[in-house]
């Protein structure tokens, strides 16, 4: 088992409830995307499977042990197994991209072999190849402020590539990439996902592809679960009644309701068929996508 939460509630110093009586699990090498309006507690549940919260109420077991009883070293390498990719990375404006995604591993690295490579990275094939799997390896030594937005979010899932962690935790890691560039990012996670046997789990803002990359939805609304379905009985219905309070549109990447229809669709033609409106990664295969340039 990946992870496991029993009733698990948090509420913040300020007196906000941010999740409440959440039961929740995932075997090692699942897929789970993370969907609901604002303010659902998505990102609340991604810090608490990184071991960056601890919850108010409940039981949470994270790769085998359960983070509350454990001292600062053994925290920390728990830590090192997890890897978290932010919507805004915390990567220093003046950092080397390539120095940027070695970071990767500092929590696996000694304290010697950590500061050697702030002086000259020690592993610079490493860090280009993470990079030419998101399109980014001619700028592995440019410093990261020279990055518009949607480069620094791709450095900072290549930083998780590199990483190989056992959980990948993606908190809206392509919300500044266009849907292309934003595909091919998604499946560069989901493909890590596969070879290391790796559980990812993911908070989306685009529902559609939330849809076509994990073969498993988990709806979140007021911090409470709402649905938890394999992404092929995920209906119309069930969307847009999680999404009430934000209106009538559900939010997809090109903003197309019939692109979403398709994929929620039950004809013949439709996911559950597996015909030409499947959804990529249902079966638990992933679809090659085209590399898009650098943007």
């Amino acid at each position: 088992m990946s992870f496991r939460l029993d009733g698990v509630g948090l509420v913040h110093p300020n007196g906000q409830r941010a999740l409440q009586g959440l039961t929740l699990a995932a075997a090692a090498g699942e897929r789970v995307a993370i969907i609901g309006p604002s303010g659902a507690g998505k990102t609340t549940l991604l810090r608490l499977l990184g071991a960056a919260l601890s919850p108010s109420a409940g039981r949470i077991e994270l790769l085998g042990v359960h983070p509350g009883q454990l001292g600062a070293g053994a925290l920390k390498r728990l830590r090192a197994r997890i890897g978290v990719v932010h919507q805004s990375p915390p990567i220093p404006p003046r950092l080397r991209v390539v120095t940027a995604v070695l970071a990767g591993r500092l929590g696996r690295w000694s304290t010697a072999r950590a500061l050697a490579s702030l002086v000259y990275p020690v592993d610079i094939a490493g860090a280009r190849e993470a990079l030419a799997r998101l399109d980014l390896a001619d700028r592995l030594f440019d410093r990261c402020d020279r990055l518009s937005g949607g480069q620094l979010q791709r450095v900072g899932i290549a930083r998780v590539l590199y990483q190989a962690p056992d959980l990948i935790l993606a908190d809206e890691p392509v919300s500044a990439l266009d849907p292309a560039l934003a595909d091919a990012a998604v499946g560069q996670l989901v493909a890590q996902s596969e070879a290391a046997g790796a559980t990812l789990v993911a908070s989306l803002h685009a529902v559609d592809l939330a849809l076509r990359w994990f073969p498993r939805i988990v709806g979140l609304r007021g911090g409470e679960l709402v649905f938890d379905r394999p992404a092929p009985e995920v209906t119309s219905a069930m969307l847009h009644d999680l999404y009430a309070v934000e209106g009538a549109v559900l939010p997809t990447q090109v903003n197309d309701p019939a692109a979403l229809e398709r994929l929620t669709g039950r004809g013949g033609n439709g996911a559950a068929s597996g015909g030409p409106g499947a959804i990529p990664g249902a079966s638990g295969r992933t679809v090659p996508l085209p590399r898009p340039g650098c943007r």
